[in-house]
């Protein structure tokens, strides 16, 4: 049985439209004819900055000790869709998610840009139906088993920035990426990247995001290198 928002969230909603425009993405209404603003991209574009300013909160309070640019990157794997995806379908949220016909057949239901950015609308619709304490304690509590898992292998989501300090070291030189193929459907593709320093391949790796890809590479090479201890 599908749950309800407020099953969800635990959090009351007292203004329903809002919601209802969370939960829109814009191929419903492009097919539909209706009007943009009644989609998700507004409330989304409201709810990123809810997010980054609860989980910079939930940071600077949890590590007093740490300093800005690590607490940064912390932040930015947190906030990033892939992150979101998996709260989101941790939360049985997906099936919420109100589509048009065309992206339903075409599986973008299970799209990570399109459930990041459903969580992220309905943290705006939220804060703006004034429950910005409420959304602010849930974040704190469900994104706190990611940040731990994060902050305890640091190495490993910041394993770029690790392998271009240790090349620049040696050499100057600057670990190149370069993308071999893109794999799989259009809403769920797979990056497959290599790293190369000094003519060199060090690692090969796959990802969901180019992004995700290279970090994997550079972690693996920095194994291969031993700059990083498994």
């Amino acid at each position: 049985m599908q749950r309800t928002l407020e099953e969800i969230f635990k959090i009351g909603i007292t203004d329903e439209s809002l919601f209802k425009k969370a939960l829109t993405h814009p191929s419903f209404t492009k097919e539909n004819n209706i009007n943009s603003l009644e989609n998700y991209e507004r409330l989304e574009f409201f709810g990123d900055s809810v997010l980054k300013l609860a989980v910079s909160e939930k940071l600077i309070k949890k590590y007093p000790k740490s300093n800005e640019g690590d607490l940064s990157k912390i932040r930015s794997i947190i906030v990033s869709d892939a992150t979101l995806s998996k709260v989101a379908e941790q939360i049985e949220l997906t099936d919420l998610i109100i589509l048009g016909e065309h992206a339903e057949k075409t599986g973008e239901r299970n799209c990570t840009s399109i459930k990041a950015c459903v969580f992220e609308a309905l943290l705006g619709a939220f804060y703006l139906d004034g429950k910005k304490n409420e959304i602010f304690e849930f974040l704190s509590n469900i994104l706190e088993p990611y940040i731990d898992e994060v902050k305890e292998n640091f190495a490993k989501y910041n394993s770029k920035e690790i392998l271009q300090e240790y090349t620049q070291g040696k050499t100057k030189e600057l670990p190149k990426y370069t993308l071999l193929e893109e794999l799989g459907p259009k809403h769920a593709p797979i990056f497959k990247v290599q790293v190369m320093y000094q003519d060199r391949i060090l690692a090969t790796a796959t990802g969901k995001s180019k992004k995700d890809a290279e970090q994997k590479c550079a972690y693996e090479a920095c194994v291969k290198l031993g700059v990083i201890n498994e």
